[in-house]
């Protein structure tokens, strides 16, 4: 019989990492981006302040992980080459099309994202400009795929797209801060919130279908 290895101590660590990824979250929900201190974080760990140098070596590398695992773009261009590669036949639309819904669910459903949106939009820091590059590895994947499809054609993909990313952001901050409505749409609601899906679906449609050779 093979003789078992002791994995204590990696799982130790494995562990203790997680807890201090975990608290960070914790952090930015209760006190917002500015209660970001290795004091809070290790408390709301219930570890050892030590771990966080030990571990990340700067509370900036532990506050970027966190992001980054977090972040839905920087999820989305994992693995995203096999996913342009399933829709390659029924074109780039639907392919940005998905990717602009999925943001719409999965940021107002994240309210620590929400905050962390607002810090990036309020604050210059190098965490959230190395979020941002990492951010824009998806761009650098799906726009030659789109560029080849629309070639010759008068459309600036890009524009609409950074138009409909910042809109989504916007708009899910405006709900989930305000009780108003937003042109007489209430997005507190999941028929406000599909009402702006149709929209997303409509703007990508006539972008298209609108196309002028060039």
């Amino acid at each position: 019989m093979a003789r078992k290895t002791y994995k204590g101590e990696k799982n130790d660590k494995e562990r203790t990492m997680n807890k201090l990824i975990q608290a960070v979250g914790s952090v930015i929900e209760k006190y917002g981006y500015t209660g970001l201190n290795i004091a809070n974080i290790s408390n709301e760990a219930g570890v050892d302040r030590k771990l966080i140098s030990l571990y990340f070596d700067t509370v900036d590398n532990l506050v970027e992980t966190y992001i980054k695992g977090k972040d839905y773009w920087v999820a989305a261009s994992v693995g995203a080459m096999e996913m342009l590669a399933k829709t390659a036949n029924a074109g780039s639309r639907e392919f940005l099309e998905t990717l602009l819904i999925n943001q719409i669910d999965h940021f107002s459903k994240d309210e620590e994202m929400q905050k962390v949106v607002l810090w990036q939009i309020s604050e210059k820091s190098d965490i959230m400009s190395h979020v941002t590059q990492s951010r824009e590895r998806l761009s650098s994947l799906f726009f030659p795929f789109s560029d080849r499809e629309l070639a010759g054609k008068d459309v600036d993909l890009r524009a609409v797209s950074s138009l409909l990313v910042a809109g989504i952001y916007y708009l899910v901050l405006h709900a989930k801060s305000t009780d108003s409505t937003f042109c007489e749409i209430d997005l507190t609601t999941e028929e406000g919130m599909d009402r702006i899906k149709n929209a997303v679906k409509t703007v990508l449609k006539q972008t298209y279908d609108g196309a002028k050779d060039k």
